[in-house]
């Protein structure tokens, strides 16, 4: 169900909190609106210090060592009299040296704490929390394209999914507690670009790489600039809802495997994993529920609400993030795409001429 505000129209930002701001997202989101001149202050909140790098193009932004999961973060908000709070602070994957168990406390029990003290916040207007596409599972009887009314065909089973269907639960709590609360939603595409290629790239490294066989996985992205521009936008939108944010157009796996120069190879789900292991080592067993299931059944978003009543518009398409995404990721062509395009045409001109041969 998406959430329902009665939020102030007109809400212009003067305090804002950011979390998991020693974190890619977090900190880039700060970043992002310290060049805004109608934002007085901005809190970057994380239990790190963030690298000397992102703390230089954070700016007039002031860091604040706190954990989310404390309830001393009401004080950090009521003493700074914080308006807007955007939550970025997510795990896609548990820790390193931490399990699932650290992961859900760290996205759950942060969240819910994070909620609770806004929710009694009276200077709290605004609230911005970072969710994924995740939420829809992966299912054969899914939608071309999920609207953000819709949820999973069938239970998600991966962490990240599960964690975020129980945050957005604690943010639709929020918004029928305090109505007077924007409080958003962003349902991400998956998210690619050059500072986020390993984990991907490491997926198409090799010369050959695994596809599911009988599916094509249809897939939508977003652009690791988009996406921060997405949040730090949301933060100073009026009222709130929940939102699909992906780019323009659409790429299937085998459109993906191509362009990348590789050479695919269907194989059985049930083999996916383990044909996987051959070819890469440990990098498909470490692939989290989410992924396995995207490159399964993939998940089309329907953007209309992103556009109408968010009034965002990515700047990269999807193939655009993609292509980006494989220039960062410094991949070579095994095959150059080009012959293979060739190829097939020819293949398909030998096929009509032998069908009007047959005539």
């Amino acid at each position: 169900m998406p959430v329902v505000s009665e939020a102030r129209e007109g809400h212009t930002p003067k305090v804002v909190l950011v979390t998991g701001a020693s974190r890619f997202f977090g900190g880039s989101v700060v970043a992002q609106l310290a060049k805004d001149s109608g934002v007085e202050r901005i809190l970057a909140v994380d239990t790190m210090t963030p690298s000397h790098d992102l703390r230089r193009r954070m700016g007039r932004a002031e860091f604040v060592r706190a954990d989310i999961r404390n309830p001393l973060i009401r004080k950090v908000i009521n003493g700074n009299e914080v308006d807007t709070v955007v939550h970025a602070a997510v795990l896609a994957r548990p820790p390193a040296g931490g399990g699932r168990a650290v992961m859900k406390d760290l996205n759950v029990l942060g969240a819910m704490q994070l909620f609770a003290v806004c929710q009694k916040a009276p200077s709290v207007r605004k609230v911005v929390v970072r969710s994924s596409s995740a939420v829809y599972g992966g299912s054969p009887k899914d939608p071309a394209k999920f609207t953000e009314e819709m949820s999973a065909r069938t239970p998600p089973r991966g962490a990240l999914a599960r964690d975020m269907i129980e945050i957005e639960g604690f943010v639709r709590g929020l918004a029928r507690r305090r109505p007077d609360i924007g409080a958003s939603i962003l349902r991400f595409a998956p998210i690619v670009g050059p500072r986020l290629a390993s984990r991907g790239a490491e997926y198409l490294h090799s010369p050959v790489t695994p596809t599911v066989f009988g599916r094509n996985a249809r897939m939508q992205l977003i652009y690791e600039d988009d996406a921060v521009a997405a949040l730090a936008h949301a933060a100073t939108h009026p009222g709130g809802g929940t939102y699909n944010i992906a780019g323009d157009g659409a790429l299937t796996l085998s459109q993906a495997v191509r362009r990348t120069g590789r050479i695919e190879l269907p194989v059985p789900f049930a083999l996916f994993r383990t044909a996987g292991r051959s070819f890469m080592g440990p990098v498909m067993r470490e692939f989290t529920g989410e992924q396995l299931d995207y490159f399964h059944f993939g998940c089309g978003l329907d953007t209309t609400r992103m556009r109408a009543e968010l009034g965002f518009v990515p700047r990269w398409t999807t193939v655009q993030a993609f292509d980006d995404f494989i220039g960062g990721a410094a991949l070579r062509p095994v095959i150059d795409p080009a012959w293979i395009d060739a190829a097939e045409h020819r293949l398909l001109g030998l096929l009509k001429v032998g069908t009007g041969a047959h005539q």
